[in-house]
């Protein structure tokens, strides 16, 4: 058998003896130095305090492995050299001093208060591994045990403080019996310097927290603020958290822990809302109505993707004048910087436009990017509408219907009519008017003559159900919808010569245009109620969007000398009260490929939810529009890159 501190003890040998403690008070007058000693050459080690040496060993021997009735062998290590006098007592002086100076900045970083932080700290020099390996699991426990459970009981029992100098006494002499034997065994096995060992806790340390779901690292996978607290929201309206299979594989594979913020996976495998079996196997009266759980159409699909309920429209309107060259660049028409944000829906809709339909498609598909998908397009002689709706959005919408209307019947060319374009988003109806009246400057009753044809003229809707048929009117398409926008070359002048009008032009600023709006034919046409009834237009703050030379930014320089007007215009009206909010109207005066300037509008339209007994479009969409634009948007950049690169590349060097 052996000590706590791993030194051989012959069988009977009393562990405890007081008087050996005395006479290390007696050696060690001023500073209390030696405590412990050895005992007629036999090795072994005293302490003073029994109580601590007994906790020890009986702790120790619940450590061991096996059955409890296992049999401890009784091992006699060989005695180690015996170190000479001289050697011991320095070395015995060396490490009494290094203690000191280690307790006692050891006390000067620790809390009093806190005890056990300081405990422990001065063990035994950890042995060389070929040595640690040749070791007895029995000596590694006790010396662990003694590490531990000496420097805990000397100081876990307020009674034994106050028994005076003695215990005091006892106590470093336990503390020092440990230090030096291992400076001793650690001088003669590893042939170096004393090192002390890893300072070890006292107590064990509290348990890691396994939640990853910081802040810092929820970024990379964050797509949408209400994906943030998915975990919090699952609970509190269905009632539980791993609800997908995703969830549920995570816990098998032991990917996540039962405690572990799954938040922010949930963004990353599935962003769809769990769903009961308890309300799949409910039956209700009320399933496709307006509030019914579950609906398509239905109020909680329409907060899931639009909380307030509002979506973004693009309106844009455009007199190509035939020209079969397209320009290079449609960002600026289509995407504008300000807003920062792109829209849901983008219509545009295009008089006299190009030979080839097919490549402004593609063009309008190109600039937009995947994000969109075409709806929808009709074409009405060299009238042309496009429909382009966000790819997430498309299951919620209606079939879309068209119909025509010819306002000059004479001509074979059909280059003056109407085109209107209806469906139905979620519960709320949209009708799009795109037209292109009568030219020339005194023909304002031709022109109101064309809006009464349109309005009448127009079959729509077909098979869509009209959403609020009492309040609907057979002699005006107009009525029959909730969200109304007509847009078009009207083709209305300014009742001003040339002369007048340039004047004003070149005194005011371009955003200041009042005084050329009070001689517009439109403004005043609608103020009398003659046309456009119940139609509303943003304000204009940019110049004439007609005519310009082709090219240039100077208005006709022709021998006709044609007034600058504002014949493209956009006008909206709604069967609610504040339903279209307009956000933006302006022209693009950048692209100069025609004599009329692109004018558009952006809007802001509240959405109501909707019945699912609508025949939907199911998806569908123009596939083979939608990989052509596509591919010739990336063909478009990697040829891009190629010229940056060959053009940095380059150099050109110049000898004078």
């Amino acid at each position: 058998m052996t000590t706590p501190n791993g030194f051989p003890q012959h069988p009977g040998t009393c562990v405890t003896r007081s008087m050996e403690g005395r006479a290390v008070q007696d050696l060690h007058t001023k500073k209390a130095v030696k405590a412990a000693k050895e005992v007629g050459g036999s090795g072994v080690l005293t302490f003073e305090d029994p109580p601590s040496a007994g906790i020890s060993l009986n702790e120790t021997l619940k450590l061991l492995p096996g059955d409890a009735n296992m049999k401890i062998k009784s091992i006699t290590p060989r005695p180690p050299r015996k170190p000479r006098l001289e050697r011991a007592a320095s070395l015995d002086e060396k490490s009494w001093r290094r203690w000191r100076r280690f307790r006692t900045s050891q006390e000067s970083l620790t809390d009093p208060n806190e005890t056990s932080s300081s405990n422990g700290s001065l063990q035994e020099v950890s042995l060389s591994p070929s040595v640690r390996a040749g070791a007895s699991p029995w000596q590694q426990c006790c010396q662990q045990n003694s590490s531990h459970s000496s420097p805990d009981a000397s100081e876990a029992s307020p009674g034994e403080k106050s028994r005076g100098g003695t215990s005091d006494l006892g106590k470093r002499a336990t503390e020092l019996s440990s230090a030096s034997g291992g400076l001793l065994r650690g001088k003669a096995f590893a042939g170096g310097k004393p090192r002390l060992s890893q300072i070890m806790p006292a107590r064990p340390l509290p348990p890691v927290e396994l939640n990853v779901a910081s802040h810092t690292l929820r970024t990379t996978n964050r797509i949408d603020s209400d994906c943030l607290d998915y975990r919090l929201y699952s609970q509190h309206k269905f009632g539980r958290v791993s609800s997908s299979l995703s969830d549920t594989r995570l816990h098998g594979n032991g990917m996540v822990c039962d405690n572990c913020s799954t938040d922010s996976m949930k963004s990353t495998f599935s962003l769809l809302t769990p769903i009961r079996s308890k309300d799949v196997r409910s039956r209700s009266y009320m399933e496709g109505s307006l509030l019914a759980s579950g609906a398509l159409l239905g109020a909680e699909e329409l907060s899931r993707y639009f909380p307030d309920r509002n979506i973004g429209i693009f309106v844009a309107t455009w007199n190509m004048q035939g020209q079969k060259e397209l320009p290079v660049n449609l960002d600026d028409f289509l995407l504008p910087t300000d807003p920062d944000y792109a829209q849901d829906m983008y219509i545009i809709g295009v008089q006299e436009g190009c030979p080839d339909r097919r490549e402004w498609e593609i063009r309008l598909q190109e600039t937009l990017g995947p994000q969109y998908v075409m709806l929808s397009s009709a074409a009405h002689g060299v009238l042309h509408m496009s429909v382009f709706i966000r790819r997430d959005l498309i299951w919620f919408f209606s079939e879309v219907e068209y119909a025509t209307v010819t306002t000059r019947i004479v001509s074979q060319i059909k280059t003056k009519g109407a085109l209107g374009i209806c469906f139905t988003f979620f519960g709320t109806s949209f009708l799009f008017i795109t037209s292109h009246f009568t030219s020339g400057d005194s023909k304002v009753n031709e022109r109101k003559m064309d809006y009464n044809k349109t309005i009448q003229a127009l079959t729509l809707p077909k098979n869509v159900p009209d959403t609020n048929p009492y309040r609907s009117s057979a002699s005006d398409v107009t009525t029959r919808f909730d969200e109304v926008f007509w847009f078009g070359d009207f083709n209305f002048r300014l009742n001003k010569d040339r002369e007048t009008v340039d004047s004003i032009l070149n005194e005011k600023p371009e955003t200041d245009v009042s005084k050329l709006l009070a001689y517009d034919q439109l403004t005043s046409e609608m103020s009398r109620g003659s046309i456009f009834k119940g139609f509303q237009e943003a304000d204009i703050h940019f110049r004439p969007s007609y005519k310009f030379d082709i090219g240039k930014d100077s208005y006709d320089t022709t021998s006709k000398q044609r007034t600058p007007s504002y014949t493209d215009r956009v006008v909206y009206r709604s069967r609610y009260r504040d339903d279209i909010h307009a956000v933006k109207y302006s022209s693009c005066p950048v692209i100069r490929t025609s004599d009329h300037r692109p004018v558009f509008a952006l809007f802001r339209v509240r959405v109501r939810p909707g019945r699912d007994n609508i025949p939907l479009a199911a998806g569908q969409f123009d596939r083979e529009l939608y990989l052509t634009g596509i591919k010739r948007r990336a063909t478009r950049e990697l040829q891009k890159r190629r010229e940056q690169k060959d053009q940095k590349s380059s150099s050109i060097c110049s000898v004078s």
